[in-house]
């Protein structure tokens, strides 16, 4: 029986894995995750905490990283991890404090008491007493773990305050890229137009005995292909701004309304030089001074791992009260009840652990080292990414006159084609060539244009300008 039941147990537990490695398969209970994953309960609070949109109501740059910086759930998460830290700092603080506990007991015990003869007793015991413990020196360890805790607690600090710039700088470059796709629907429907425009050149010298059938069908497949470019366009479109809602930290197919980018010139050199910009970054970066919070977090692990080799001196005292009574035969024989203190000094000093201390000072050696390292190896490539957002900001502004420059050129040479080929002077392939060529070159003004925004977002956040936090009041320096 007890075998059959073992037996049964192990199956039990064998159908807790999938049953073989070739083929996905289906848990027990996981129709019970798929029905609370549905559940609109389960997201109500985060929806609580969403801003709510206004479908008529269209919104701007700003607003939109307002909206993202109030709803995006990454944001709510860095805050608690950063108030988790705070919290792991006053506990780290609590060894400074003395320990006391409150304890009673009570008892009775029937036994055979031999004195001059053997005769049952009745013993009753009462304690109550108050001890406190206060550890008043340990060569630094309590030391070393409230230093670790408030570096930890810096690192999450700054960690939340990454997490807005690059929630910022995400939502930026997603409304940049919503603006792109919009206007490249705008480019694809001039350009279906103008195919429109050649096509019925085309079946006018056509319909005159001027123009061949074969570019007749051409102009038409050049209108299909326009055509077919509208409607992946607009698909890019939509693909756009689920991208730009998600970015929000809300439901994506929330409906959205969004404003057209402002134009605003910039110069062709930023005012700062490239050596500024590093410099800056180096000094405010939050991915630099998270890993520098973390250098100092673990130096004072491995001070708390060298402190675990001295001795620890602590006041003990305790306060209570005891009582006791015996009775013999049922009636009392003796007994007392006494108040009870004292107080002292401990040392204590292990001896020999196991060699757990000296394995947890070489772990905090070994993580130190690592964090030193990775700190050297994040400055490296704090330099390389300012290094590139500024290369890459000015390769844009430098093409935006050559990207104009080429937009006029095109749509100068695609009328002068069309006119030549409606008055029989030119030849189809040089209209289209002609309206292929304004296509791309709207394209290229367009593209550039967003690269010289996302570039200039891109490079205030390699240097830690974007959403930078302003500084802390003079009451709460004092404090």
């Amino acid at each position: 029986m007890l075998l059959a039941l073992f037996v049964g147990f192990a199956a039990c537990a064998n159908d807790a894995a999938p049953p073989s490695p070739e083929r996905s398969w289906s848990p027990p209970g996981l129709d019970k995750y798929g029905e609370q994953l549905t559940n609109k309960d389960l997201y109500a609070k985060q929806d609580a905490m969403s801003v709510a949109i206004d479908p008529e109501k269209a919104y701007d740059l700003p607003e939109l990283i307002d909206i993202a910086e109030r709803s995006n759930p990454e944001t709510r998460v860095a805050w608690e991890q950063a108030r988790q830290a705070a919290k792991a700092v006053g506990l780290s603080q609590s060894a400074y404090y003395p320990y006391l506990a409150a304890s009673a007991a009570a008892g009775y015990q029937q036994e055979l008491a031999v004195l001059t003869s053997v005769f049952p007793s009745h013993v009753g015991a009462e304690d109550t007493a108050l001890d406190m413990k206060w550890l008043l020196f340990d060569f630094g360890g309590r030391k070393a773990e409230t230093t670790s805790a408030r570096e930890q607690l810096m690192l999450a600090n700054v960690s939340f305050n990454a997490t807005h710039q690059q929630i910022v700088f995400n939502v930026t470059q997603r409304f940049y890229d919503f603006i792109t796709a919009r206007q490249q629907v705008g480019v694809a429907e001039s350009s279906l137009q103008a195919a429109q425009t050649v096509e019925q050149a085309a079946q006018s010298r056509f319909d005159n005995g001027l123009g061949t059938k074969p570019d007749l069908l051409q102009a038409e497949q050049q209108t299909a292909q326009a055509d077919y470019d509208v409607e992946s366009a607009r698909g890019n479109l939509s693909d756009a701004q689920v991208a730009l809602v998600e970015s929000l930290g809300i439901v994506p197919s929330t409906k959205l309304q969004v404003t057209d980018a402002e134009e605003k010139p910039f110069a062709e050199n930023p005012d700062d030089s490239l050596d500024e910009l590093i410099d800056r970054a180096l000094s405010q970066r939050p991915d630099l001074v998270a890993k520098l919070a973390k250098v100092r977090a673990e130096q004072a692990e491995v001070q708390k791992a060298h402190a675990a080799y001295y001795p620890k001196i602590s006041l003990d005292a305790s306060a209570g009260w005891q009582a006791l009574q015996v009775n013999a035969y049922d009636d009392p024989y003796f007994g007392n009840s006494k108040p009870d203190y004292g107080v002292g000094l401990s040392i204590s000093l292990p001896i020999f652990d196991g060699f757990i201390r000296a394995n947890k000072l070489r772990i905090a050696q070994s993580e130190l080292r690592a964090a030193e390292s990775e700190l050297a190896n994040s400055r490296n490539a704090v330099v390389r990414e300012v290094w590139k957002a500024y290369t890459d900001l000015k390769t844009a502004l430098r093409k935006q006159e050559s990207a104009a420059k080429l937009l006029a050129a095109a749509e100068s040479a695609y009328d002068a084609s069309l006119e030549a080929y409606r008055n029989g002077l030119g030849t189809y392939v040089d209209v289209a060539n002609a309206q292929r060529n304004v296509t791309s070159a709207r394209s290229v003004v367009i593209d550039t244009r967003s690269a010289i925004y996302t570039s200039a977002a891109a490079l205030a956040l390699s240097v830690g300008d974007l959403a930078k936090p302003s500084p802390p009041s003079q009451s709460n320096r004092k404090q």
